[in-house]
């Protein structure tokens, strides 16, 4: 099952009580994709999943490590594949991470597409032209995932 839900987001205060009341429904096991515009915010969001789950290290874009890993209320592992490029068929074990105990966050994801679980949470981030103002869509591919979309859709606190 895949449905979506598009929100617009005045300011990154917004973005950061989005992340927390999405962190709230996380649980080990799940997998967040983060796409969208170049400087949009996917580095920003994940900091803000971090602190929501309880990370109190600096969470920033593991661009040249590719995988970061951070310890929090669920251990908190953040990849960008940046740097992989469109063509890479590497095996760096990304199961072991999707299907582990704790809570992925792939910016680029696109760039694994062949690598990713069935089920996810995808989140674009877009600029709408507006200073500070940004679009997040979030969809949702899988039941479980579906429920989680379901209770985040309902907050009334971060559109304006």
């Amino acid at each position: 099952m895949t449905s979506s839900y598009t929100w617009t987001l005045n300011g990154l205060e917004k973005m950061n009580i989005f992340a927390g009341e999405l962190a709230d429904t996380l649980r080990p096991g799940d997998v967040l994709l983060l796409e969208g515009d170049l400087g949009a915010g996917k580095t920003t969001f994940t900091q803000y999943l971090a602190k929501a789950l309880g990370v109190t290290k600096n969470v920033n874009s593991p661009t040249f490590t590719i995988i970061k890993e951070y310890e929090g209320a669920y251990p908190l592992y953040h990849m960008d594949v940046y740097r992989l490029g469109e063509e890479s068929e590497e095996d760096l074990g990304f199961d072991e991470y999707f299907f582990g105990n704790g809570i992925t966050v792939v910016e680029w994801a696109h760039l694994i597409a062949d690598q990713l679980p069935e089920e996810y949470i995808e989140i674009n981030l877009f600029h709408t032209g507006v200073e500070g103002q940004r679009k997040v869509q979030l969809t949702v591919n899988g039941d479980r995932y579906a429920r989680v979309l379901e209770k985040v859709k309902t907050l009334e606190n971060i559109s304006d």
